[in-house]
C-alpha cells in the first residue's frame, strides 16, 4: 500500500518544486514587464514631441519598439525559461501615454514529466500610464503704477524717505521734472519694485524655456497697465509667443507708469475693474492642454493689490475722496480700495485659472495719504487678493523677499498642479 500510495505522492512533491520554478521564472518575466512598460510610457511621451503627432491619438510605434527592446535587455542572460513572445501596445488618447507589455514563457519541468508533461506555459502583462507634459498658455498681468515704484526692500525704502524733503518712499515718474523722484532713486541706487519684477518676469521666461518637455509647449503674453498715465489701461508688451528668447527682450521694456506731472488726473492710475474685465476679453476658452490646439490658459496677475480709480461703475468699497488736477482744475471723485475678487470670478469662469503673485503694499507711516487712506484696510488686502487667485496658486511677496524666486514657484506649481489634475 505504501509503495502504491508513494507514487502519487512524489509526483506531487514534484509538481510543486515544478510549479516554484515556473512561479519563479514568470516573477523574473514579470518585472522585466513592468520596466519595460514604465520606460516605453516615458518614450512615449518623448514621442509626441513630433510636431505631426502632437494633435492625434493612437498608437505610438516608438514607444512600443522601446517597450520590446527594454524587456529582451532585462531578462538578458536569464536561464531557466524559453521566451515564445513578447508584446507591446503603447498609445496615445488625449492627454495620456498608456503601455501594456504582455508576454508568454515556456518553462521545462523534471517531476511532472511522469504524468507526461515536458513543460507548461506562463504569461502575464504589465501595464503603465503617464499624462503627458501638457501645453499651457500663461498671460502675465503686471501692476506697473505708481505705487510699484516704492523700493523693493526696507533699506530702499529708507533711502528713499531719508533723501526726500517730503519723506517719500515712492520713485514717481514724473516727466515734468527732470530731479523727479524716479531719477533720484536711479542716482541713489536705489532698487524699486518695478525694477525687481521687470528681472523677475526676464527670469521666468528662462525657467519656462528649461521646463518645457518641448519647444511649444510653453507660450508667455504680457501685459501692464499702462505706460503713461495719459492712456491707462491694458497694455500689451508681448503677444503670445513660445518664443521664450523673445518674450524675455521684449521683458526689458516692463517699466514705472509715467505721469505727465504731479497729481495728474487726481492720481487716478489703477483701475482693476476694467483691465480685468479687458485681459479677461484677450484670452480664449481654454481646452485640456492634450495638444497645441487645446491648451491650458493661467493668468498670472501681479500686483499691490490697491486700486485707485475714478469712482463710477463698478462703485466704491470704500469712502471717496475729490482729488484735483492741478494743471487743468478738473476735480475728480478719487476711489481707493483693496481689489474686489468679484472681478476675477467671470476669468475663473471662463476656465481660466488664476495665480497671484501679492507684493505686500507696504505701510508707510510717515506719509499722510497713506495714514488717512490706505491704512484703514491695509489688513484686508491680502485675503482679498488670496480670494482672486484659483486654489492653491496664491503667493505673498513682503519686503526683503524674492520676487523672483516667487514667480518662478508659482510657475512650477501651476505646471505640476495641471498635471496631477489630469
Amino acid at each position: 500500500m505504501f509503495a502504491i500510495a508513494a507514487i502519487p505522492l512524489i509526483g506531487a512533491m514534484g509538481a510543486a518544486i515544478d510549479y516554484s520554478r515556473a512561479a519563479s521564472a514568470r516573477t523574473q518575466l514579470l518585472a522585466a514587464a513592468d520596466a519595460a512598460s514604465l520606460a516605453s510610457v516615458r518614450k512615449g511621451s518623448a514621442a509626441m514631441t513630433a510636431a505631426a503627432s502632437m494633435n492625434g491619438d493612437g498608437p505610438i510605434a516608438d514607444g512600443a519598439t522601446e517597450a520590446t527592446k527594454l524587456f529582451n535587455a532585462e531578462i538578458t542572460g536569464a536561464k531557466g525559461y524559453t521566451l515564445n513572445s513578447v508584446t507591446a501596445d503603447v498609445k496615445k488618447t488625449g492627454s495620456n501615454v498608456s503601455s501594456t507589455v504582455k508576454f508568454s514563457a515556456q518553462v521545462p519541468v523534471s517531476f511532472m514529466g511522469l504524468f507526461g508533461f515536458s513543460s507548461v506555459t506562463i504569461g502575464g502583462s504589465s501595464a503603465a500610464a503617464n499624462n503627458m507634459p501638457l501645453f499651457i498658455d500663461f498671460y502675465l498681468l503686471l501692476d506697473n503704477t505708481p505705487s510699484m515704484g516704492v523700493g523693493a526692500t526696507t533699506s530702499d525704502i529708507t533711502t528713499m524717505v531719508n533723501s526726500t524733503a517730503d519723506k517719500c518712499a515712492f520713485a514717481c515718474h514724473d516727466k515734468s521734472d527732470p530731479n523727479n523722484y524716479y531719477n533720484l532713486a536711479k542716482t541713489l541706487g536705489v532698487t524699486t519694485r518695478i525694477d525687481v519684477l521687470r528681472t523677475a518676469t526676464q527670469q521666468l521666461m528662462d525657467t519656462a524655456k528649461n521646463t518645457a518637455a518641448y519647444s511649444n509647449q510653453f507660450r508667455m503674453a504680457i501685459y501692464t497697465f499702462g505706460a503713461a498715465a495719459e492712456k491707462p489701461g491694458l497694455t500689451k508688451i508681448q503677444s503670445l509667443t513660445s518664443n521664450m528668447s523673445t518674450a524675455k527682450t521684449s521683458a526689458s521694456a516692463i517699466d514705472l507708469m509715467t505721469v505727465p506731472y504731479q497729481n495728474y488726473a487726481g492720481d487716478t492710475d489703477t483701475n482693476f475693474p476694467d483691465v480685468l474685465k479687458d485681459v479677461k476679453d484677450e484670452i480664449p476658452k481654454p481646452g485640456d492642454g492634450s495638444t497645441s490646439s487645446k491648451r491650458l490658459k493661467y493668468l498670472f496677475f501681479v500686483s499691490d493689490g490697491v486700486g485707485d480709480r475714478i469712482n463710477g461703475s463698478p462703485g466704491c468699497s470704500r469712502p471717496v475722496t475729490n482729488s484735483s488736477d492741478p494743471q487743468t482744475g478738473k476735480s475728480y471723485v478719487r476711489c481707493q480700495e483693496p481689489l474686489d475678487p468679484s472681478w476675477c470670478e467671470d476669468i475663473k469662469k471662463n476656465g481660466t485659472k488664476i495665480a497671484v503673485l501679492y507684493t505686500t503694499y507696504l505701510p508707510l507711516p510717515t506719509n499722510a495719504w497713506y495714514n488717512s487712506w490706505i491704512k484703514p484696510f491695509e489688513d484686508q488686502i491680502a485675503s482679498k487678493m488670496q480670494s482672486c487667485a484659483s486654489s492653491g496658486l496664491y503667493f505673498e511677496v513682503g519686503p526683503n523677499q524674492g520676487i523672483s524666486e516667487a514667480m518662478n514657484a508659482l510657475f512650477q506649481k501651476a505646471v505640476a498642479m495641471a498635471r496631477l489634475t489630469k
